[in-house]
């Protein structure tokens, strides 16, 4: 059972499943400015009663579903626990980078998201749960690296320091991809849009692979 802080009420997790998908759908196909609880509602096939009734309104129920993704996130990355942490790390920075064959719905979730982003400065909930989750994600790529170096699969690095290159160089790439590049354009592929792909292979030629022990060293 999922309780949402800002209505106080308890939502099944069923419920708050099928609700929070709605919401990606929802986004994906109108936008953070076209988006409405009426619409999330008919993603759901729920009535928009529902939706109020345990969210309250609009900016309460993103917050949850930024709150959701978070959630998601960290099932993803324990599912790794166990793996090697160069792996694990691959992990995390493949999953900044969109899919070849994702039929545009990297960028037009990824452009939702950045709208949603620049209300954050006059939202002080979305601010904080912005904050919440960039630091989140910042945290697993910190211990990750952290892991690797206890194991001596990584040279002594400061682990924050890395951890906040590595997020910053490919979250500004997902900025520029869908702030620069149209979402539904059949184009050639341009610097933004290849932005992404770019930024995560410079990062394993100049960092991961500076990361990684030469065997045998010590």
């Amino acid at each position: 059972m999922t309780t949402d802080a800002t209505s106080d009420r308890s939502v099944p997790d069923e419920v708050h499943e099928t609700l929070m998908e709605a919401t990606y759908r929802a986004l994906c196909a109108h936008g953070y400015a076209e988006l409405t609880m009426q619409r999330i509602a008919d993603e759901a096939g729920k009535s928009k009663s529902l939706l109020h009734y345990h969210y309250g309104t609009k900016r309460e129920l993103l917050v949850a579903f930024l709150d959701f993704l978070l959630e998601h996130f960290e099932q993803r990355v324990e599912e790794t626990e166990g793996d090697a942490p160069d792996e694990r790390l691959r992990f995390l920075l493949d999953k900044m980078v969109p899919d070849e064959d994702d039929d545009g719905e990297y960028d037009r979730f990824g452009l939702a998201l950045a709208e949603i982003r620049t209300q954050a400065p006059y939202v002080e909930a979305y601010r904080e749960q912005i904050a919440q989750n960039e630091a989140a994600i910042r945290g697993r790529f910190a211990d990750v690296i952290r892991d690797g170096i206890e194991q001596g699969v990584f040279r002594d690095v400061d682990p924050d320091r890395t951890a906040t290159l590595l997020f910053a160089a490919l979250d500004g790439a997902r900025l520029q991809r869908v702030s620069v590049s149209e979402p539904d354009a059949e184009s050639e592929r341009t610097p933004a849009t290849a932005a992404p792909h770019e930024v995560r292979a410079a990062l394993e030629a100049f960092v991961v692979s500076d990361l990684l022990r030469e065997e045998g060293s010590q």
